[in-house]
């Protein structure tokens, strides 16, 4: 594949996001680069002309999401016509004219070459039409770019919001607090999140993994995470960038979005997620140097729990989410704020669920979850993938080994051993597929757990939640909701937590 083909596929893909392929009530013809079916499903149906930078104009049909306005003024500018309809397959028979040759600028069109060809009187009067249709022309792409500018200003598009606050506030805070938020995403708008990455500075690598590196970043002096996807990861950005922006996840435990952007740097396509920066790091990181009071992993533990639960429960309304299920779940993709509560990352794997529809999105990307943290049922391939229940409990049991590597960190009279990953004594540091089938399927193995967590009643509910995670059967495991209302039962007052360094 060539860079440019790479180029756009890449903006297929995007755009693609931007229009919103998401499940809805109406059945829809689905044609381009970007399409695996022939159809979709959306809110609404459209067809659009897209003119990229570097390749031919062509047409793509697909589907809409709710919130007509906001994707309208989202487009990226490659995007030159649009027309939108309701109603099944009603984008079926729609068709756009490409331009063909120079616009109005390359030479007047025919109708201005009348005069011309007509006798004297009839071009004086085809004058006379002609100039008052350009007066009202002009008049009107006066009133439609009026028109837009006060619409992008009510969303947060104005230019004045992204420049720096006098008052030294958290400018970003203040974009993400205010209305400047899309209506059915939980990022920016689009025009802003291209402004926003293109404003940011790389300060310094602080991971790197299969799916790329993360930097942080500064934008106007304020710290932000840069997560640079690597080339043979682009459907896990993809996937990422299309739940972020359709689906309202805004909240205190799941790592809040800012933009996501396809830019070129070194003379190559970068693939960029932008979110808030913890300088904790991830719960993995956080664990390995740090030994915790027992208040504390609660707290953590608990904190996890409602970005679990928020990530499981669909919300309904033009307000709402659909229900997600992670699929990756570990320490390394739960992260810790400076309050000492989690957060989950990490969503390029996620599925969604509508009961409205019940529509199940799979996504279409091939990378499969972490060995070490697979459920029985993945391992020995029961797992049923066509019922979204099944993945909402894989997560579960995922959840379980995350409260045993918390609780083993946990300090119970001076005692506390070392960090260790799940089933360290059982198999090799980089498990295979294998391995871990026959520990967990086979041998029916589970984490060792020491006597010592028994003597503290806090610690003791968190080892008989663990252990309800993991249940062979996946019906008998707790829920997520489950979970949060068991831990925060346990939870006191709230207090500032301590950790034991």
């Amino acid at each position: 594949m060539t860079p440019s083909t790479g180029r756009s596929s890449v903006a297929a893909a995007l755009l693609a996001t931007l229009l919103g392929l998401t499940d809805g009530n109406v059945t829809c013809v689905c044609e381009g680069s970007h399409c695996l079916q022939s159809t979709c499903r959306g809110a609404w149906c459209l067809v659009a002309a897209v003119r990229p930078r570097d390749d031919p104009p062509y047409i793509t049909k697909n589907c809409g999401r709710n919130n007509y306005l906001e994707t309208c003024l989202g487009f990226p500018e490659e995007v030159i016509a649009l027309r939108c309809c309701h109603g099944h397959m009603c984008n079926q028979n729609i068709t756009l004219d490409l331009p063909q040759g120079p616009g109005p600028s390359g030479g007047p069109p025919p109708s201005e070459q009348l005069p011309l060809i007509l006798g004297p009187g009839l071009a004086l009067v085809a004058l006379l039409v002609l100039g008052a249709l350009a007066c009202w022309r002009l008049g009107w792409r006066r009133h439609r770019r009026e028109k837009r500018l006060l619409q992008s200003r009510e969303l947060g598009e104005s230019s004045l919001i992204l420049k720096t606050s006098d008052s030294g506030d958290s400018l970003l805070g203040d974009l993400l607090d205010s209305d400047c938020t899309t209506g059915s995403g939980s990022g920016l708008p689009f025009l802003v999140q291209r402004t926003v990455a293109r404003q940011i500075t790389l300060a310094e690598c602080v991971g790197k993994g299969r799916y790329g590196e993360v930097w942080r970043g500064l934008w106007h002096g304020e710290n932000v995470a840069v997560k640079i996807f690597s080339s043979r990861d682009e459907q896990s950005w993809f996937r990422e960038t299309e739940i972020y922006n359709t689906v309202l996840l805004r909240h205190d435990n799941i790592l809040g979005f800012i933009a996501s952007d396809m830019t070129s740097r070194s003379s190559s396509t970068q693939l960029w997620l932008i979110t808030h920066f913890h300088e904790h790091g991830s719960l993995f990181d956080f664990l390995q140097r740090s030994a915790l009071e027992p208040a504390t992993a609660l707290q953590l533990a608990l904190s996890a729990a409602c970005g679990l639960v928020h990530l499981h429960v669909e919300i309904f309304g033009t307000q709402g989410k659909p229900a997600i299920a992670h699929r990756d779940l570990k320490s390394r993709n739960v992260l810790v704020k400076s309050n000492l509560q989690c957060c989950i990352a990490d969503l390029g794997l996620a599925v969604m669920h509508s009961q409205t529809s019940d529509y199940l999105d799979l996504g279409h990307n091939p990378r499969v979850g972490t060995k070490r943290y697979m459920a029985p049922e993945v391992l020995d391939e029961q797992i049923r993938t066509d019922c979204f229940e099944s993945y909402k409990r894989t997560d579960v049991w995922a959840f379980g080994l995350v409260l045993w590597e918390i609780a083993r960190r946990t300090m119970v009279n001076g005692m506390v051993e070392e960090y260790r990953p799940p089933f360290f004594d059982l198999v090799p540091s980089d498990p295979s597929f294998e391995d871990m089938k026959k520990v967990v399927c086979v041998d029916q193995q589970r984490p060792t757990i020491h006597n010592r967590l028994a003597a503290d009643p806090l610690l003791s509910v968190l080892v008989k939640t663990m252990r309800e995670c993991w249940y062979p059967n996946p019906s008998s495991r707790l829920t997520a909701l489950r979970i949060k209302k068991t831990l925060k039962k346990l939870s006191p007052t709230p207090e500032k937590p301590k950790v034991a360094y």
